[in-house]
């Protein structure tokens, strides 16, 4: 958890939920762009984290950041790129560990 002010004085502080979910995707995910068109959306949200291709054919993500705004990724990772097929999603949520200051492709 983190509070943050909305510069409003004393009386504004609210509290913001930081998270951290490991996305496993699977299907059609592999040579669609679907790392760089993850990395593009998870730094217009300003979330932080990783982006890599399995052995097995599925994408990893493990992203880190606001509660709501990896709702609004998850939103996105649930079809993907224009030429990408989303068969299965699994997620896991779990504490912020704070380990990432960027999001890149591994």
């Amino acid at each position: 958890m983190v509070y943050h002010s909305s510069g409003l004085g004393w009386f504004s502080y609210f509290l913001i939920m930081v998270r951290r979910v490991e996305l496993k995707i699977y299907g059609r995910v592999q040579g669609v762009f679907f790392r760089e068109s993850a990395r593009n959306i998870a730094l217009k949200l300003g979330l932080f984290g990783y982006v890599c291709n399995e052995p097995d054919g599925k994408v990893k993500i493990i992203i880190e950041g606001e509660e709501g705004l990896l709702y609004t990724f998850l939103g996105w990772a649930r079809s993907g790129p224009e030429f990408a097929q989303v068969d299965k999603l699994e997620e896991e949520w779990s504490e912020a560990t704070g380990e990432f200051n960027n999001f890149i492709i591994r």
